[in-house]
C-alpha cells in the first residue's frame, strides 16, 4: 500500500503557542491588569511609608517634652443674695420687693421702756410729739416680731414720714389733723379704734402705757382688708463701708436728759449703740441693746401749737440741713422732702445722692435751735 503523503493532523509546538496565548490574553485583558497594578502598587507605597513613620517614631526624641498646661478653672457663680427693700438688710430667702410694710405708733416715755419689737424695725422715724415727749413710728416689711408696744396715737408728721411707704398705719387714734388725713381714704389705716381685736392690753403695766400688738395679729388684719402691696421708692442702700471713720460719740440734744440721746461706735457690728442723755442704755425688752446700722439726724422748722393740748407741729417737706453718721464718719448733706407722698432723700454737697448702709435706718428729726456735738 502506497503511504500519500503526511498524516492530516500533528500537534502544534507547545511552548509558542502558551507564549502566544498569554500574550493574546494580557492583551484582551489590559486594562483591569493596569487598575490592579496599580492597586498594589499603592498598597505598597502605604506598607512601606507606614513602617519607615513607626521607625522614626520610634527613635528616642532628644526635645524636652512640651509642657502641658491645665485648663483654666472656671470661677464659681456668685451666689443670689436676697435684701429688704425697705431696710436693706441681706435675707435668707427671696420676699417680693413690693411686700406690704407695716408702721406702728410707738410710745417713748419712761413708763413705756424697755419697748417691744422696736430692735427689729428696719425705719425709724422720731421726733418731738408734745411737752417735750418724743414717740417713734417704726417700718416693718421684711421683719416680723411677735410682741411690738408700746403702740400710742398718731400724730402729724410722723403720718407725712410714712406715707412715701405706702404702708399700713397701726395707732391708737391720734391727733384731730392726723385722723382727719389717716381717715380719708388713701391710707392703709388699721386703728386700734376700728380694729380691737388685733391689739389688746398687757397686764405687768398701766394704762395707757401698755397696749401691744403683734405681726401675727397685724398680718392677719392687713390680709382681711386686702393690704398686700406697698409700692414706694426705697432708699438707695450700700454694703458697709472698707474705711471707717474716727467718730466714736454722737450726743444728740433734743429737750431733756429723759430724750435726748447719745450714741456710741460699735466696732465690731459697725453700728451705733443708742443711749438716753441720762445714761440709760436703750434696750428692747426682749432683744436687748438697740443699735442702728445708720443714724440720720434732720434739722427741722418746728413749732407748739394748741390743739388738745401742746401738739408739735414739724415741717416735713421742702428741705434742710442734715447729718448721716455711717462707718464711723459723719456726712454733712441736704434732706429733701417734695410732697406728703415723696420719698424724703439725702444730697451731699456735690448734689449726688447719699447711699445708707444695709440695715436699721434711724432718723431724728430735731429743733433747727438744737445741737449736734460729734466726737
Amino acid at each position: 500500500m502506497k503511504v500519500r503523503g503526511r498524516a492530516q493532523h500533528q500537534p502544534p509546538a507547545t511552548g509558542v503557542n502558551r507564549c502566544q496565548l498569554f500574550k493574546l490574553w494580557c492583551k484582551k485583558h489590559k486594562k483591569p491588569l493596569i487598575i490592579i497594578g496599580s492597586i498594589i502598587f499603592a498598597v505598597g507605597i502605604a506598607t512601606a511609608s507606614f513602617f519607615i513613620l513607626v521607625a522614626i517614631n520610634s527613635k528616642p526624641s532628644t526635645e524636652p517634652a512640651a509642657e502641658i498646661i491645665p485648663p483654666e478653672p472656671k470661677p464659681e457663680p456668685e451666689p443670689v443674695r436676697y435684701y429688704s427693700k425697705l431696710g436693706g438688710q441681706e435675707l435668707p430667702a427671696e420676699l417680693p420687693e413690693n411686700t406690704n410694710v407695716t408702721a406702728i405708733m410707738m410710745e417713748n416715755t419712761p413708763m413705756s421702756r424697755p419697748q417691744s419689737g422696736l430692735k427689729e424695725a428696719e425705719v425709724v422715724f422720731e421726733s418731738i410729739a408734745e411737752y417735750e415727749v418724743t414717740r417713734f413710728i417704726a417700718l416693718y416689711q421684711a421683719n416680723k416680731p411677735q410682741l411690738v408696744g408700746p403702740v400710742r396715737s398718731l400724730r402729724m408728721h410722723y403720718l407725712d414720714w410714712v406715707a412715701a411707704f405706702s404702708s399700713s398705719i397701726a395707732h391708737i387714734g391720734g391727733s384731730k389733723a392726723s385722723l382727719d388725713e389717716v381717715r380719708n381714704g388713701k391710707y392703709k389705716d388699721i386703728d386700734q379704734f376700728f380694729n380691737s381685736a388685733a391689739y389688746w392690753r398687757a397686764s405687768d403695766r398701766s394704762a395707757p402705757h401698755n397696749v401691744y400688738t403683734s405681726f401675727k395679729n397685724l398680718d392677719e388684719l392687713n390680709q382681711s382688708k386686702g393690704y398686700l402691696t406697698s409700692d414706694f421708692t426705697a432708699f438707695l442702700r450700700k454694703e458697709d463701708g472698707t474705711e471707717i471713720g474716727n467718730v466714736k460719740k454722737i450726743t444728740v440734744d433734743i429737750t431733756t436728759d429723759n430724750y435726748d440721746l447719745v450714741y456710741n461706735y460699735n466696732a465690731s457690728s459697725n453700728s451705733w449703740d443708742r443711749n438716753y442723755g441720762n445714761g440709760q442704755p436703750h434696750l428692747d425688752r426682749e432683744a436687748g441693746q438697740i443699735s442702728p446700722k445708720v443714724v440720720v439726724i434732720l434739722k427741722v422748722n418746728e413749732k407748739t401749737v394748741m390743739e388738745d393740748g401742746q401738739r408739735e407741729q414739724i415741717t416735713t417737706t421742702g428741705d434742710g440741713e442734715a447729718l448721716i453718721f455711717q462707718d464711723g464718719k459723719m456726712t454733712s448733706c441736704k434732706w429733701q422732702k417734695l410732697s406728703r407722698t415723696a420719698q424724703i432723700e439725702f444730697y451731699d454737697l456735690d448734689g449726688s445722692q447719699i447711699s445708707l448702709n444695709r440695715g436699721q435706718t434711724w432718723i431724728t428729726a430735731i429743733p433747727k435751735t438744737k445741737t449736734v456735738v460729734y466726737e
